[in-house]
């Protein structure tokens, strides 16, 4: 393990964005998903999200000032790189709502935009990728991959990434080695797996940029709880992907990203050493077709 100094000095909302939507370009295909989508849905769903607009405009009697500003601010997300930020904390819970609510078995969650395939694989036992002076709690997660039949999903994929103790995730701030704190793990034949991490701590979303400007502009504050990110799947099986929180953080209630779900918290136990176990598994669905 290397050790490497904390970015917090050096990392920005403009990097972090920039590093987001050229990976949101380099894994997501986004219009070949849906290059079949009739003409007539295209047509309702930018019409009546026009029509909101609209009707927004006419109850708040919306004045050209705003709108100049409007237009301004839309710009310089771009500029900023921060569309994936925006709409991965105001938008996407709701598109994750809706996509997921036929299913019987695990709550999901939202991806958020610093997701990167391919960590390294760590085997059903195995430590997380970090530093050798990596802050935070040791966290000794254990769990089972199951169907919701009940039988076990041997050879499933649990990947897991996560902010360090500063709040900021390799691959998308300077100063960070490539995999820190990322890693994929691959249950055993009784579907089981235990992670060895450290617990991440609550923070901000980037505040320097145009969403920045945005929650400073409303009144907002730009806290996310503290969370582990997991992508789970299994041959055969809908993936899931959740965000999972821990007791007693005062972000639980008021999340910026509106993401946190009560049968996503864990209950970790404080053991002697100053190690924090948890045992939380995962229900997948299987594909319907």
């Amino acid at each position: 393990m290397t050790t490497t100094a904390h970015p917090t000095e050096t990392a920005s909302a403009a990097a972090s964005g920039a590093s987001a939507t050229e990976r949101f370009h380099t894994d997501k295909s986004p219009f070949e998903a849906v290059k079949d989508v009739p003409k007539e849905r295209v047509d309702t769903l930018a019409r009546e999200v026009l029509e909101a607009i609209y009707a927004t405009v006419r109850k708040h009697k919306v004045t050209y000032d705003e709108f100049n500003a409007l237009k301004a601010w839309l710009i310089s997300v771009g500029e900023d790189g921060e569309w994936p930020l925006f709409l991965d904390v105001w938008l996407e819970h709701v598109v994750e709502d809706v996509a997921t609510e036929h299913r019987e078995g695990n709550k999901g969650s939202i991806e958020g935009p610093y997701y990167v395939p391919d960590a390294p694989e760590q085997g059903a036992r195995g430590t997380i990728p970090m530093r050798e002076d990596e802050g935070g709690t040791p966290l000794v997660w254990s769990g089972q991959v199951t169907s919701t039949d009940g039988s076990a999903l041997g050879g499933a994929k649990v990947e897991l990434w996560h902010a360090d103790d500063d709040g900021f995730y390799s691959q998308f701030a300077p100063g960070i080695p490539e995999w820190n704190l990322r890693g994929s793990f691959t249950t055993d034949e009784e579907g089981r797996f235990e992670i060895t991490t450290v617990q991440p701590a609550p923070y901000q979303i980037p505040t320097d940029g145009s969403c920045g400007k945005l929650i400073a502009a409303a009144g907002w504050h730009a806290w996310r709880p503290a969370h582990l990110h997991v992508k789970v799947s299994a041959p055969g099986h809908e993936l899931l992907t959740a965000q999972l929180y821990f007791p007693g953080d005062e972000h639980n209630d008021d999340d910026i990203a509106s993401a946190v779900k009560p049968e996503l918290i864990l209950d970790p136990k404080q053991q002697d050493d100053g190690t924090a176990t948890v045992d939380y598994g995962f229900v997948l669905d299987p594909v319907k077709g």
